[in-house]
């Protein structure tokens, strides 16, 4: 008896490869460009950083920690519903902002005393929803 299920084709595979990849690539611009933003106003440092006389930035998040992440968030944001998927974005917002705080008690990531951790809340919570929408629309072409 034939699966009801519809069965995915190489060139869907392929599509969604091709829109993990631009999506790991988007990921890691946005979060580079944005570091060295903040970083350039003083707003947080790293003080802990591969290469720390070439980049003011942590190059091992912005180029591979926040692209994994971004992918992984996407692989299983596609399979799961939309109000699940909201709160999925809210929780993993909230919980950026916790791992702030406890990299920073490391020493690992120091903001400037202006600073509000809502930014870093808001601030995920809107590049996650973005990157889920430009994913959609990849992955739909």
């Amino acid at each position: 008896m034939p699966s009801s299920q519809k069965k995915q084709s190489f060139t869907d595979g392929s599509k969604d490869l091709y829109a993990y990849g631009i999506i790991a690539l988007f990921s890691s611009l946005v979060g580079t460009y944005l570091d060295l933003i903040f970083v350039g106003k003083g707003m947080y440092h790293f003080p802990v950083r591969l290469f720390p006389e070439i980049f003011p930035i942590n190059i091992l998040f912005t180029l591979l920690i926040l692209p994994l992440f971004t992918v992984f968030f996407l692989f299983v944001a596609k399979r799961i519903q939309p109000v699940s998927r909201f709160i999925m974005i809210l929780m993993i917002s909230f919980i950026i902002v916790l791992i702030e705080q406890i990299t920073e008690q490391f020493g690992w990531f120091i903001h400037h005393k202006e600073w509000k951790h809502s930014y870093s809340f808001w601030g995920y919570m809107f590049f996650l929803f973005g990157v889920w929408k430009i994913y959609f629309f990849l992955s739909r072409k």
